[in-house]
Order: C-alpha cells, then structure tokens, then sequence
C-alpha cells in the first residue's frame, strides 16, 4: 500500500508541491477585493506607491505567489521595476531555482550586457530553459519566470536560485531525511529549527493539499520535503544578503513557505536575526464570496503569536475555480484500476 501512495504522489503530488500546471479557463467571479492592497496591521487599503515606499528599505522582500497566476507575476515585475527606478538595486532569489542553477542564471545575466538580434535573443532564451531543465514545464509557467530573469538582466541585477536541486527534493521525497546516505546529509542543511505545533498543522495542510488521502507515511515524506527545502531557502537568503548587501533582496517564491511569518521566513530569522523582513502576499480570491477579515484571519498556534497571513495582501483573480480535488481524486480512481 505504501508504494502505491509513493507511485501516486510522484505522479501527481510532486508537480502540486515543486510546480503548477496552468490551469484551463473558467468563468470568473468578480469581486470588489480584487486590485486592491491592504495593510494587515491596520485592515486598511493602501495605494501601490505606498506600498512600495514602506518595504523598499527591507533587508528581504517576499513577493510570495501562486505559481500559475499570471497577475501575480505581472505585480511582481512592476514592483521589481519600481525598486530599480528608485535606484535600490535589488537581488532576485528565486524558489523555482536551485542554488546550483545560480552560475547559469548568472551567465544569463551577463548575456544583457550588449545588444542581440531577435535571432539570437531566442537562441539564448532556449538555451537557458535548457540549461536550466525547464523543458518539461509548459511554455506559460517558463515565460512567468524568463519575463521577470530578463527584467533582473536588462537592469544588471544579482539573480540567484534559492532551492535544493531537483535530485535532492525526490530523494528525500522518497527516502525522507532520516533515509539519506550520510554524504547526502552533508549536502542538505539543517537550521534544527523545530516546533510541534507547527509540524502538526503542516501536515494536516499536506493532508489537505491531497484532498483527505495522505498516506502517513507518505505525509511525513512530503513535510521532510518542505522542510529541507525551507531551510536551504532560508540559508540561501541568509548568505545572499550577507555578501550582497547593497540592496534589498527580493524573493519571487510560493505564499505557502511564507504564510503567518513561518516557513521561510523563520527560519531566515532564526539564522540572522538582523536580517529585516517583509512579506506580500499574492492572494487569489476564494471561490466563494469573503469578507477581508476572513482573509486577515490569524493563524493561532501554542508557542506562537497570532499573526495574519502577510504583513500586505495584494488581491487578484483567481486562476481557477474548479475544485482541484475532484481531478486528483479522478486519477487517484484511475491509477487504482
């Protein structure tokens, strides 16, 4: 049964937690919520000049995503923009890249420093997605993130990957943490950064994640996952700021390793308190109507402070409204068969 589960979720539990699939076209539910930014601290919208005057002189910036919204990647470009227009000079770190993808996606950013025909612009651009091993992700996903690669060149920026490599994320998947070889538990960092309240809603929210049919075994595979892999973000982050300290760093990542402070952004903390953070989150609509107190709504865990989700919400259509429980619960019926 155990490898079953393991099957499964290779097959559909993986690009749900390491990639989105773009999801098809649906009706969409209008909202007044929608466009508008709103200062957690205070319940109150804001205007986007604001915004950016109060996280511009961070240490990190977290412009946390969901991954196939293309309004989300469109905010982050102009907020990227607009920190470069007011000579901040930011660093890009990137969840969907490893730290070992970093030389490539440095030799891409010094691909900008003279001009190219159309010609050799997309030889370049199939060569890092290459390069990079993108090619099996869809043409939308690449573009989201080579749109906001070639902002960081075209501006001169530091762009790095944050993540462990793709090898290391579906050994551990399958082996879990305890499972590795002893040279591997050298390569992968570990902040001991611990808390049981926490580990324990995280695994509820991977339960959910796969719609009520986590395996337990499979659950605690899947949260060692996620938290090797938030602490070799947070190292990355850690590292980057502090031998790059010229500006801020802004973290294009997913809002569930940043959600209530947490995650991430913890860990970061635990590592180098100094380091100042601030988190915006690109917040899809639910499917229903909602109230914004439901949104700013804080997580209530023993042993930490109630906090809302983000320090600013940035509200945006949804991608979809379908419920993606009954496609996973489709091909779960079929891989049974």
């Amino acid at each position: 049964m155990m490898r079953f589960f393991l099957h499964l979720v290779l097959f559909l539990g993986i690009p749900m937690i390491f990639a989105c699939a773009t999801a098809p076209k649906t009706p969409f539910r209008q909202d007044p919520l929608i466009g508008k930014i709103i200062d957690t601290a205070t319940h109150q919208p804001i205007h986007f000049n604001t915004l950016v005057d109060k996280i511009a002189n961070y240490d990190v910036i977290y412009l946390s995503e969901k991954h196939d919204n293309p309004m989300h990647h469109a905010i982050q470009h102009r907020i990227i923009q607009d920190l470069v227009e007011k000579e901040k000079s930011p660093i890009l770190g990137f969840e969907f890249f490893s730290m070992d993808d970093t030389p490539l996606l440095l030799n891409f950013a010094d691909s900008g420093k003279a001009g190219h025909s159309e010609k050799i612009e997309k030889a370049i651009e199939q060569q890092t997605r290459k390069k990079l091993n993108w090619d099996s992700q869809s043409d939308a996903m690449w573009a989201y993130y080579y749109d906001l690669l070639k902002l960081g060149r075209d501006n001169n920026l530091v762009i790095s990957g944050l993540d462990l490599s793709s090898s290391q994320k579906r050994r551990i998947t399958r082996k879990g943490l305890d499972g590795l070889t002893a040279i591997e538990k050298k390569l992968i960092f570990s902040s001991q950064f611990s808390n049981p309240p926490y580990e324990t809603h995280m695994r509820s929210i991977f339960k959910a994640v796969h719609c009520g049919m986590g395996h337990d075994k499979m659950t605690s595979l899947l949260y060692d996952t996620w938290v090797a892999r938030n602490d070799k973000m947070a190292l990355s982050i850690s590292q980057l700021y502090e031998k790059n300290a010229k500006g801020p760093m802004v973290v294009i990542i997913g809002g569930g390793h940043t959600e209530y402070g947490l995650g991430v952004i913890d860990r970061v903390k635990a590592i180098n308190s100094d380091i100042s953070q601030v988190n915006l989150g690109l917040t899809e609509i639910t499917r229903s109507p909602s109230d914004l107190e439901e949104y700013i709504q804080p997580l209530e865990l023993e042993e930490f402070e109630p906090m809302a989700t983000s320090d600013f919400l940035w509200f945006t259509q949804r991608v979809s409204y379908k419920d993606p429980c009954e496609e996973f619960k489709a091909a779960f019926k079929k891989m049974k068969k």
